[in-house]
């Protein structure tokens, strides 16, 4: 016999503005971390950039993954939950490779359409500005 509470359904009538659509498939987050994680390590060699960069990275991901961990557990029992603001910022300033991980391995935050899009936003922004940085670090100028 099964210990699994019922879930209730996602959409519901009193609940009409919830923006869900078929989440992304799971191949393009992995293919996606996989490969920062490989110019990551690239560059980290390469340019030798500061030690303190991927330890930022690996912390803001531990956080981050945590935060959708205790919101997704959250969103379970209809207790208070993180604010979505909360978790973009913590992508944003380098969590976003754990929000990839915990997404995939929770099923949180992959279906809301709105989410999603500031989600990658974020991730894009990030990656730009870690680019430019590597770029700075490299001696090439900007402009």
């Amino acid at each position: 016999m099964s210990n699994a509470r019922p879930r209730p359904p996602l959409a519901t009538p009193d609940r009409p503005g919830r923006d869900l659509s078929k989440p992304l498939p799971p191949a393009l987050s992995w293919i996606t971390l996989l490969v920062f994680a490989a110019a990551f390590t690239v560059a980290y060699f390469l340019f030798g950039l500061a030690w303190w960069l991927p330890a930022l990275y690996g912390a803001a991901s531990l956080i981050t993954f945590a935060a959708y961990g205790i919101d997704k557990s959250a969103a379970r029992r209809s207790a208070g939950r993180v604010p979505e603001q909360t978790l973009l910022l913590l992508g944003l300033v380098g969590g976003w490779p754990g929000a990839i991980v915990a997404q995939q391995l929770f099923r949180h935050k992959t279906r809301k359409r709105s989410f999603r899009r500031a989600f990658w936003g974020t991730v894009g922004v990030n990656i730009l500005v870690l680019a430019a940085a590597v770029y700075v670090v490299a001696g090439m100028p900007l402009f």
